[in-house]
Parts: C-alpha cells; structure tokens; sequence
C-alpha cells in the first residue's frame, strides 16, 4: 500500500499534502506529513531557519550509522534479502524474542496504522488519549471507525494517559492507542496504568503501545506484555534518538497472530541502506545512553528557562514538550515562523499551547531570544 496516490505528480505533492483536509485521503499519514500540513504553503527549507517542529533529531545518524549506509549505496542495485533478516533477528535476540514476533517496515507509521485498519471497524472504535499523536486517528477514517479521544489526566501536572477512562470509553473498543513517552506532551504514562491496562481491556481489545520516543526516557518497556503473550502490539522507530527519520526504518513488535493480520496491507523490500544503518546502530553499546543524556541536557535546560519566564510546560521526558502560551497559540506559532523559527503544532484541545521538539543549544538559543520577543510583542 503506498502513502500516496500514484495519480499525484512530484510538483503537485507539496499541495497536496500541505492542505490538513487532504490528510484523510492518505492511505496511512506521518508526523512529516502532519508537520507539512502544519507549515501550509510555507513548505520550509531544512537549512534555512530553525526547525523545531517535526520531532526529529538534529543529530542524525551516529558515525556508524552513516558509515554503514554509505558503503551499502555502493551496492544499492541490489536487493540484498538477508539484511532484513539480519536485522530482525539481532532486533529479537537483543530484546529476548523470537525472530517471529518482530516484523521490519520502513519506519513505525505503517505498523501503526495497519493495526487500525485491522482490528477496528464501524462497531469496533479506536481509543486514543487527547491531547496525542494523531495518525491513528486518520487511519480509522479509512474503515469508517469512530475515534473516540479521552483527555489526559492531570493535564496541568503530570499529563499522562487517564488509563481508566480511555478502558471505559467504549464498551467494545477495537484498538486503545498508548504513545509512550506521548507525542506532543511528552510524558510518560506509569507502569501501574499500563499493566491496569493490559489486566482490564475487554476482551479481544488490541492495546497499540507506540514506544517511538521510549529511548528517551527510564520508563519501563512494554516489550515483556508481548513476550507474555499479551493483546498488545509495539510500535519502535529509529526515527527519533537514532536519528534516522529521513531513511526510515522501525519495527512493530507482538505475537505471531497479530503480526499476521498486519501482513494483509503488505510490506515493501525494505531500503538496504536503511536497514544497514539500523544494524549499526543498535551494536552501538553506548548510543542509547549517551544520546539520551543530550536530549534530555537541552531538554531540562530549555524547560527551567520557560518556567523562570512564567510558562508553564509538560513535565517531559522526550524530544518535545508543549508550552503554554497564554494565548492564541497558533498566532504565537505564526509570529515565530516570521522570525525563521517554526515551532511544532497546536491541538484543538489545548489551543493555547504549541509543540515545542528539542533541537541543539544553539537552536534552543534561538527560540528563546524569537519566543521572548513574539511573547512581548
């Protein structure tokens, strides 16, 4: 299944992807699209400017990441099979699993919608915690599932996923939508409510754990629910820490009978270089640490300065944060875009809050001098 309609050109993409009604024509939609849509007409030049409004990690691929995949485009005429395999399989052995409970794509947003489009349908909705990442919202649209978003606990505190509610939102619920650490918040939902959450959903209920940012942050892996033979799914990418949003690469992790229902959408030969660089990365043995403790350096950094300037900001453990405005919040978004600083999206939910991703010192530098002028201004 392709992301996007063969019938559109490379010149019209931009258009069309830009336009936030044209995401629900999309087979499955990404946080680059949702970014795109964001930006409108101003498509944004990646060198220009700063770009705090994607997720994504300005460090990119570590050294050798970039090694890997640069002697594989040597090879790149060639399929190379056993790469995949190569992959999953040190994925597996690294996580305790069986090869057969990882299947490869080219980055988590395919596993995440194909997890909708199996388990939910007309009777059965999609439970998703509000304010939250929104693909999987769009993906029920596709099979006519209703969404139904529970907001989250204690929003001016912890902010986490009000794990009771979402489980008694729906009497039947196909699939309950779990982003942990929670995109855009940021916050991670306690051990606790998870396993409450794996104990008490209803019946055949799929428990969809995205863990994109859980390198990020301490907080326990969901991993052992599969190994359990639990309903659940999880979703991992290599887009965020290992700083590979631009190859594309992750997995989605759960029992050999779930995993079946996704194959039904189909899965494309993944990039060899990609795939190349995947491995590098996670025989990295200090990657994870070292790159964790950046992040969150700028991040704790960048959020004792919004609250010493009066702001309030979810308590993260991520890439992201949301910072209250105190008012409009997509005027604020659209003041900074005027100082060459585009910071991420708003919820409808939360209308004076805005995304704010983590990029480097010197880009956080950078907002604070544009955000301490649009805020006076």
């Amino acid at each position: 299944m392709p992301i996007l309609d063969p019938a559109i050109s490379r010149r019209s993409f931009f258009r069309y992807a830009a336009g936030a009604s044209a995401l629900a024509t999309l087979p499955f939609v990404t946080e680059a699209h949702l970014a795109l849509a964001q930006r409108g007409r101003r498509l944004g030049d990646a060198t220009k400017g700063i770009h705090i409004d994607s997720n994504e990690n300005p460090l990119g691929p570590c050294d050798a990441a970039r090694e890997a995949a640069h002697k594989r485009v040597e090879d790149g005429g060639r399929y190379y099979f056993d790469t995949e395999y190569d992959l999953v399989e040190l994925f597996a052995k690294q996580e305790g699993l069986a090869p057969s409970n990882v299947r490869a794509y080219a980055g988590s947003s395919e596993p995440l919608a194909y997890t909708v489009l199996a388990f939910t349908n007309p009777s059965r909705p999609l439970v998703i915690a509000d304010p939250g990442y929104e693909a999987a919202a769009f993906a029920a649209q596709r099979v006519g599932a209703k969404t139904i978003p529970v907001p989250l606990a204690d929003p001016k505190g912890a902010a986490t996923h009000d794990i009771k509610a979402m489980l008694a939102a729906a009497a039947n619920p196909g699939v309950i939508y779990i982003c942990n650490p929670n995109n855009p918040t940021g916050t991670c939902t306690p051990r606790a409510d998870l396993e409450h959450a794996v104990a008490y959903a209803t019946g055949d209920t799929v428990l969809l754990i995205d863990e994109a940012y859980i390198h990020l942050c301490d907080a326990p892996r969901s991993i052992d629910y599969v190994k359990q033979g639990r309903n659940v799914i999880v979703l991992r990418t290599f887009s965020k820490l290992y700083g590979m949003a631009g190859l594309r690469m992750g997995f989605a992790i759960g029992r050999p009978d779930l995993l079946n229902k996704l194959d039904y959408f189909g899965r494309n030969f993944l990039p060899t270089t990609a795939v190349s660089a995947a491995i590098a990365s996670l025989q990295q043995p200090d990657l994870i640490q070292t790159r964790k403790k950046i992040t969150a350096d700028t991040r704790n950094d960048t959020l004792a300065w919004c609250r010493q300037q009066g702001y309030a900001a979810t308590p993260s453990e991520s890439n992201c944060f949301m910072v209250d405005t105190r008012r409009d919040g997509k005027k604020v978004q659209q003041a900074m875009a005027e100082k060459d600083v585009y910071i991420g999206r708003i919820w409808p939910s939360w209308p004076t809050q805005v995304r704010i991703t983590v990029g480097t010192p010197d880009e956080m530098q950078s907002f604070r001098t544009a955000f301490t002028q649009v805020m006076a201004s």
